[in-house]
């Protein structure tokens, strides 16, 4: 009998340490959430493209993309995602314009990505190099860049043909010479900041290789 009660007793005093335990352990953690279903991308509309360009870009642009002004550029062929990303940074402001500001604020993504795409189907046509003191300077560097001033080739980039790459660099072939100069100069001055890679390029360029490029890419085909 006195086994059983020291036996008792001891269970007593270990209950309420065993009680403490259990309302002390912590909870298991919940499971992970599942991820969320993927995006799905929208098709662009091309019909949709062809009205909203026609009603908001082609009175600079021209009707096929194939501007006739010289200081606005040719947008028929290019790459339409280059396209889509300007037009968004237009309209964020990230690439300071006040007429394309303007202009992309009235476009939805999907505007975006509907013009772009129709764009892209439009044939560019050809341009010329005008200046021949410049072009054959131009095409040096086009091709081969400068080497002791650690400039890049431009073709690195935008392929031998000024073709571009796809969803990366965008067709330069053709483009106006009075555009490119100036971009090329916006991006060595510090107002067109959209591009680091080009700001640090023409960092190291002065006026007259500038102008010698942008007339050799006029004329590439």
């Amino acid at each position: 009998m006195k086994l059983l009660t020291s036996f008792l007793l001891a269970a007593s005093l270990a209950a309420p340490a065993f009680s403490t335990f259990a309302q002390e352990a912590k909870p298991v953690a919940p499971l992970a959430e599942a991820a969320p279903a993927p995006v799905k991308l929208v098709k662009p509309d091309l019909v949709k493209g062809e009205a909203s360009y026609t009603a908001v870009c082609a009175a600079c642009h021209a009707a096929d993309g194939n501007s006739a002004i010289p200081v606005n550029p040719k947008l028929s062929q290019q790459h339409p995602e280059y396209l889509v990303k300007q037009l968004q940074e237009f309209k964020s402001g990230k690439r300071a314009n006040a007429i394309m500001s303007g202009m992309a604020t009235a476009l939805s993504d999907q505007d975006m990505l509907n013009v772009a795409y129709w764009l892209n189907t439009k044939t560019a046509k050809p341009g010329f190099a005008k200046d021949k003191e410049l072009v054959s300077l131009g095409e040096r560097i086009y091709r081969g860049g400068i080497a002791d001033r650690q400039i890049p080739a431009c073709a690195g980039c935008h392929s031998p043909n000024g073709a571009g790459i796809p969803s990366q660099f965008p067709r330069l072939g053709g483009q106006h010479a009075d555009y490119a100069v100036a971009q090329l100069i916006a991006f060595r001055d510090g107002t067109r900041k959209n591009s680091l890679q080009m700001t640090g390029v023409t960092a190291k360029m002065n006026d007259r290789e500038i102008k010698a490029v942008a007339d050799y890419v006029a004329g590439l085909r």
